[in-house]
């Protein structure tokens, strides 16, 4: 046993230690600097991911709890599945309360699991808990995306989460099917950041067959692989995405295979105009006309061809630039792939309220793309979810959707040079 002087040594040696361990991290983390590199700095945005994350399950939880459910797809998507489940593989003959089944395979067998989970779908306060998993990995992976980025501020995490009402009422407390599309669409999007091509592809082409919305990136996304991994490259991951596509609708393409194709891959569906909220302004006999369709698709085509070569240049140096493992990298992959799906939006022949999901976590990144100031970027973040947020919608709020749009992909047009600047922050980043 040491002597009493030595023990009282020993103890105040590491008295002396914490206190100094508890200094330095005073003067590291316990100033105004750092508090204010936690609300600005990208490089610390996975702080306030993990906060953001953690309240994001609490008031998810309180929302499924406190706000009753509205049915509006859920049954019908039960009743689609049901079909499959008691033997009937022509998909012309399966159909729910709100018409016939018009998704992919995909769709099909994601939600016959979720229909046996939740006891033939009749659980609904189940689903919505599984929809609230799903919202946060979506969350964890959307946060992922813009940590490794280093685009946005991470105060902007607060709009992501905090300010759009309409989110959490499309995941948790309508169960549409657009949440789960998208939550697969980001995790490939993860995967091509890492390089991982192959497994990317199988998500990518997974998340298709949920909701044909996804393929609104596939132009992009051409172009990377195009970029990054040579022709026979792309038609490797090609292959591996029509691959999955077959590998699913197999068993609907031997029982009628005209009748999915048309089915699930409908390009000239007509929308009914009550629910649009892109053109309300337009007269109902105008947004049914098949030339007002026509029209649209080749302003959209137009636009894509307008950004092919920044875009392509942008997955060139991506491709040579990934191996350095400098994450900033990424987005020279991430512009690209955001904004085709952001011009898809815009030239929608009608927008859902649902279909605020297909780009809504993509929006700060976009808005951190143009050349703006900060408040006019915050107003039409703003200016968006009003718009989405007002229903019906009116001549004025499909309008100033339409405004936003436009400022958006024009700003990032007017900005369609950032290679030589990101060079320069990468040099700096390592």
């Amino acid at each position: 046993m040491a002597p009493p002087g030595k023990r009282h040594r020993a103890q105040s040696t590491k008295i002396q230690v914490i206190k100094g361990r508890f200094t330095k991290f005073q003067a590291k983390y316990l100033t105004i600097d750092f508090a204010k590199r936690l609300v600005f700095d990208p490089s610390l945005l996975w702080v306030s991911a993990i906060i953001l994350l953690v309240g994001e399950l609490f008031v998810n939880v309180l929302v499924i709890q406190r706000i009753p459910y509205t049915e509006i797809d859920w049954i019908a998507y039960m009743e689609e599945v049901e079909g499959v489940v008691n033997g009937t593989w022509d998909y012309s003959k399966l159909k729910g309360s709100t018409g016939p089944l018009v998704y992919p395979a995909g769709f099909v067998y994601f939600f016959t699991v979720l229909y046996y989970i939740t006891n033939f779908g009749k659980n609904i306060r189940l689903a919505q808990y599984i929809f609230c998993g799903m919202y946060l990995v979506t969350l964890a992976l959307v946060f992922r995306i813009y940590s490794k980025s280093r685009k946005i501020p991470p105060y902007m995490l607060i709009f992501i989460c905090c300010t759009s009402y309409r989110v959490h009422s499309i995941y948790v407390l309508r169960l549409f099917n657009d949440p789960v599309a998208i939550m697969f669409l980001f995790c490939s999007v993860n995967l091509f950041m890492e390089g991982y091509w192959t497994l990317g592809s199988v998500f990518y082409s997974f998340a298709v067959s949920i909701k044909m919305n996804i393929l609104l990136f596939a132009p992009a996304l051409l172009l990377a692989y195009i970029a990054s991994q040579g022709i026979y490259g792309t038609l490797k991951q090609l292959t591996i995405c029509a691959g999955l596509q077959l590998t699913l609708g197999a068993p609907f393409l031997l029982a009628n295979p005209l009748a999915y194709l048309v089915g699930s891959f409908n390009l000239g569906r007509v929308f009914l105009f009550e629910w649009t909220v892109n053109w309300r302004f337009l007269p109902e006999e105008i947004f049914i006309h098949p030339g007002f369709h026509v029209t649209l698709l080749l302003l959209h085509v137009v636009l894509l061809v307008v950004f092919a070569k920044p875009w392509f240049r942008y997955m060139k140096s991506f491709a040579k630039l990934q191996p350095t493992g400098v994450g900033m990298v990424s987005q020279l992959f991430l512009l690209p792939l955001f904004t085709a799906n952001l011009i898809g939006v815009a030239f929608s022949r009608s927008l859902h309220y649902q279909f605020y999901v297909w780009y809504f976590h993509t929006l700060p990144y976009l808005l951190w793309s143009t050349p703006y100031s900060i408040w006019l970027r915050l107003c039409i973040l703003g200016f968006i979810e009003m718009c989405w947020n007002t229903f019906p919608s009116t001549y004025a709020s499909s309008a100033i959707l339409h405004v936003c749009h436009i400022l958006i992909i024009g700003g990032i047009f007017w900005r369609r040079h950032p290679t030589k600047d990101l060079n320069i922050d990468i040099k700096k980043d390592k």
